[in-house]
């Protein structure tokens, strides 16, 4: 009996994000990051049943992360310590272009991660395994426990979720298209950003981006579009919804808090329409606040939300 609704596998960042009012010295806000736990935060505070996949350095930063996910109900039972590795921090800046992202992650612990390593019993346990291309770019290590973890996950007939990530500081553009493109044809639900679709797939038209992760195989496309919606996409349908317009001051981390949103709608038996709205309803929330994790919102306020936008 599948008794954990996802396991997320990535690694986290602690967040120092520049403060609006800052001139200088410049000051910075503390906080949390990283896409597969920006995401496990997002699903459990949606009510899902989760727990994170993941190495952390032996450091203060990976104790606030422990305290972070025990806080928000998301399991640590699988999380482990490196004695010597460094957990992962970034710097977020802002200006008129928008957000910039500074990190420090080269030999994080994260990144040692081997296919030794991986949480079987774990992965059987969930009803999905969560990953994205940033864990199969931090290092060759982390990119094969990806194949090893989706394997593992094939074998004990638990559903399998990728998030296309794309960052060029991490890996050439060439490199991350041939790899992702391979992890996209292995899974059940991919979920794309348009910007970085277009750099992945060289098209323009989100129609023809759906259409092309589906010829690869993926049996359940999600186009993420930021303020424009969300389609979703199976050889069976092709549903679109329309994102909501709110007063935006940070998008770090919306598309993370969709998807943590829209598969934890998903797994409780949602319609693929009413998932896309509920989680559009969610990122745009978690753009009204600065920081990746602490203006994501809990379903009673997504609901909430919905209720006064009908």
């Amino acid at each position: 009996m599948k008794d954990l609704d996802i396991l997320s596998f990535g690694e986290p960042l602690y967040e120092f994000s520049q403060l609006p009012q800052a001139q200088q010295p410049v000051s910075y806000l503390s906080g949390y990051g990283g896409d597969t736990s920006n995401f496990a935060v997002s699903a459990a505070r949606q009510g899902a049943r989760v727990a994170m996949f993941t190495q952390l350095g032996n450091d203060v930063f990976g104790d606030q992360f422990v305290a972070l996910w025990q806080q928000e109900n998301v399991r640590c039972d699988w999380v482990l310590r490196h004695e010597e590795a460094p957990t992962g921090i970034y710097f977020i800046s802002h200006d008129a272009s928008g957000h910039h992202f500074t990190f420090y992650r080269k030999g994080s612990a994260a990144s040692r991660l081997r296919p030794k390593d991986l949480p079987e019993a774990a992965i059987a346990a969930a009803k999905l395994l969560h990953t994205s291309a940033i864990t199969l770019a931090i290092s060759d290590n982390a990119c094969d426990s990806v194949f090893a973890a989706l394997e593992l996950a094939r074998n004990h007939q638990t559903l399998t979720s990728f998030d296309t990530n794309l960052r060029l500081k991490l890996w050439p553009l060439a490199r991350a298209r041939a790899v992702i493109h391979e992890v996209a044809r292995l899974v059940d639900i991919c979920m794309p950003s348009l910007d970085e679709a277009r750099l992945l797939t060289g098209l323009q038209d989100a129609d023809a981006i759906v259409d092309f992760y589906l010829h690869l195989g993926v049996k359940h496309v999600v186009l993420k579009m930021g303020s424009e919606g969300a389609m979703y996409a199976s050889a069976e349908e092709r549903v679109v919804a329309t994102g909501h317009q709110v007063a935006t001051v940070d998008a770090t981390g919306a598309g993370d808090c969709f998807s943590g949103a829209f598969l934890t709608r998903l797994l409780a038996g949602d319609a693929a329409q009413n998932a896309l709205h509920y989680a559009n309803a969610a990122a745009a929330l978690t753009t009204t606040g600065y920081g990746a994790v602490a203006p994501i919102p809990t379903r009673a306020q997504v609901e909430a939300f919905l209720h006064q936008a009908r």
